[in-house]
């Protein structure tokens, strides 16, 4: 295993989901705002989790996870998920995200996706799979929600051999008018991005999906506010081109060698006006056109449509999860085994 560069050598501190998970601060190279950091968490195995660190379908796996747009780690049901199956979890709010965003940060600003790979590399360092580690003994399973699916499945594709699976949580694969809306709009995005990259652009968001996943309203789930906002962070003209430009990516084909599986939800229903079957549904994306980018992304992808998900698959009613869930354990029983 890599020795950890003396920068990263922090200190574990108990974490705000309190125990058994505990953070780490990493440090990452400073840019105009000023101090760059990622966040490592992870979830200390339990004292009874021993047999089935030893015997379970993912023994001698690390899982690290990666949160989608205006949104940060805060899924303790998932770690104990990947505990209970023998894994080690781990995951990373990334930078100008969560507990790694800054005062007078831009949240969720990058002007590229591939600026991540720092991120991703210190997380993985810590984790004792760095890009220098030799004769791992543990074998590395990438899993992303939305555009943190969307960053994973590119940098997967970008350094071949350094995941064994990914699991891609209703990855944000193509833009939502389509392919031909999403290159006529692309060019437009990059003047913007080389002009005022920092601009902000119209909120699109309606505040629906929070509704549908906020204990406040009519979800069951309670987060910190700051970090994933009712209805978003503002978006700015850079951070959309790069996410298009890693739209494009995906449409040209990649080529992960590692196995994929892809949860998104069984339909979409996308409104300008709030209905009932947005509890029942990804109101963000367009699962089928995320169905069949899916099979862009490697030789071999299982793609697993989940009858009334959200579009945060695992944030659904507990029937729904929990046939999510099911899935994810049939597939990790075949391919991690």
């Amino acid at each position: 295993m890599a020795t950890v560069p003396e920068e990263l050598r922090g200190r574990w501190v108990p974490d705000i989901l309190g125990s058994p998970f505990e953070s780490l601060t990493l440090p990452l190279t400073a840019d105009w705002q000023g101090d760059v950091v990622a966040t490592l968490v992870r979830r200390r195995p339990t004292r009874f989790a021993g047999l089935r660190t030893a015997f379970g379908d993912a023994a001698g796996w690390d899982v690290l996870y990666v949160h989608g747009w205006s949104d940060y780690f805060f899924q303790t049901e998932l770690a104990e998920f990947w505990e209970g199956r023998g894994a080690r979890f781990f995951a990373l709010d990334l930078r100008k995200y969560g507990r790694s965003l800054r005062a007078d940060q831009t949240p969720g600003y990058a002007a590229s996706l591939d600026v991540y790979d720092e991120d991703l590399e210190a997380a993985l360092t810590v984790m004792g799979h760095g890009a220098d580690s030799e004769n791992r003994s543990r074998r590395l399973l990438l899993m992303g929600h939305s555009t943190g699916a969307l960053t994973l499945s590119l940098w997967a594709d970008r350094h071949p051999g350094r995941a064994d699976a990914l699991v891609l949580n209703s990855p944000w694969l193509e833009f939502q008018a389509g392919a031909i809306a999403r290159r006529a709009i692309a060019p437009l995005a990059n003047i913007g991005a080389r002009i005022d990259p920092g601009g902000q652009l119209p909120n699109v968001d309606l505040g629906f999906y929070s509704r549908a996943v906020s204990k406040a309203m009519d979800g069951e789930w309670e987060y910190n506010t700051d970090w994933r906002p009712a209805r978003g962070f503002p978006a700015h003209p850079a951070w959309l081109a790069a996410v298009l430009a890693g739209h494009a990516r995906v449409d040209e084909g990649l080529s992960i060698t590692a196995p994929v599986l892809s949860l998104v939800s069984a339909r979409s229903t996308l409104s300008a006006t709030w209905s009932p079957a947005m509890l029942s549904s990804d109101i963000v994306l367009v699962v089928d056109d995320i169905a069949e980018h899916s099979l862009k992304l490697a030789p071999t992808v299982t793609v697993a449509r989940i009858d009334g998900a959200l579009h945060d698959v695992l944030l659904s009613r507990p029937a729904v999860r929990a046939t999510a869930y099911a899935e994810i354990a049939r597939w990790a029983s075949a391919y991690l085994d």
